[in-house]
């Protein structure tokens, strides 16, 4: 069922208008996104930045992959498979999606390279200004790697429930200029992904949708499919941002190179969707972060509440706090450092 997939190429070799690119040369840094750069995020639902990491920080990257390979654990039971049987989506379906956790808590020095993508310099300004202030990291991170033949992941996320209600942990909004995600994925690209090669695909504009994805084309069945199913082309040390509001999912992988991925996933400082946090996060990964990297594992709850705000240009994180008597006053009053 390999072949199945292959009606996406001719949307890939589209002359239709691609979603903006953003281009960052290695080394470079910014204090914000661009006003061009928020106008595409808010019409697609995603944007795509360019060599946002050095050749050096993806090779870093992948050697830790590489050192890890044996832990690696594909899904291959039907009941952990992401596609229905069948489906353009399904690939040769036998070869499945291949998972690995815990870099994080990695032993130096293959973790180091890992922790240093949640305060990146070149990433911040994206996270901070998709997510606000305080942002947070929500679920462990995940490397997806895949061979040839590999499924892809039906689409899913989106402001919606299938059954069409408002799924109150996946929404966005853009109010005067602000943004709101309940939940920000940042996939981290280590491989290549040419046109036709499968990998991460997207629905743009699918973030403020107000009916339900219909059935047969979540997995990608029919005519619509072919039309609006988009697969952005990409280097490695690229980095796509996407709201899990949008609505998204995976093409069957064809390349001959094996797939390569990170996914992160953020949230706004008072929001949660994942519970690794609770009651703290496993203790190997909390071990010799910077400040700012702790910062970003800090659980929910407001900034004024003495969380460490991580901020572009600025090395360590900054605090935001109430006044001493009024911290003193209800200590008093409930008996605990916090209400």
């Amino acid at each position: 069922m390999l072949q199945a997939a292959c009606w996406l190429r001719p949307l890939w070799r589209s002359t239709r208008p691609h979603s903006r690119l953003v281009s960052m040369a290695a080394g470079d840094a910014k204090s914000s996104m661009t006003d061009e750069e928020k106008f595409f995020f808010d019409l697609n639902g995603f944007i795509h930045v360019r060599g946002a990491l050095s050749a050096e920080e993806v090779k870093s990257l992948n050697d830790g992959i590489d050192a890890h390979r044996g832990e690696i654990k594909e899904r291959t039971d039907t009941a952990l498979r992401n596609t229905k049987a069948d489906s353009p989506l399904a690939g040769d379906g036998s070869t499945g999606r291949r998972d690995l956790g815990g870099m994080l808590g990695w032993p130096k020095p293959h973790c180091l390279p890992w922790r240093s993508l949640l305060s990146h310099p070149r990433l911040l300004p994206y996270l901070t200004t998709l997510c606000g202030p305080g942002y947070r990291m929500d679920h462990l991170p995940l490397i997806i790697t895949s061979y040839k033949g590999s499924e892809g992941f039906h689409l899913h996320g989106g402001p919606l429930t299938e059954a069409g209600h408002f799924n109150p942990t996946l929404q966005y909004r853009c109010v005067n200029g602000q943004f709101y995600n309940s939940l920000l994925a940042m996939s981290v690209q280590l491989v290549d992904h040419a046109p036709g090669d499968g990998g991460f695909c997207v629905i743009r504009g699918s973030h403020k949708l107000n009916f339900p994805v219909p059935h047969d084309f979540l997995h990608g069945a029919g005519a619509e499919a072919k039309e609006h199913f988009y697969q952005p082309a990409t280097r490695a040390g690229d980095v796509l941002f996407f709201s899990e509001a949008t609505v998204h999912g995976a093409m069957a992988w064809t390349a001959e190179h094996e797939r390569r991925i990170a996914i992160y996933r953020f949230a706004p400082a008072t929001v949660a969707y994942g519970r690794s946090y609770s009651p703290s996060w496993p203790q190997e990964m909390l071990e010799d972060l910077t400040a700012s990297q702790r910062a970003v594992l800090e659980p929910p709850y407001a900034g004024r509440l003495d969380r460490p705000i991580v901020r572009p240009g600025r090395e360590d994180p900054e605090m935001e706090s109430r006044s001493a008597k009024k911290k003193k006053f209800d200590e008093e009053v409930f008996g605990t450092k916090y209400f």
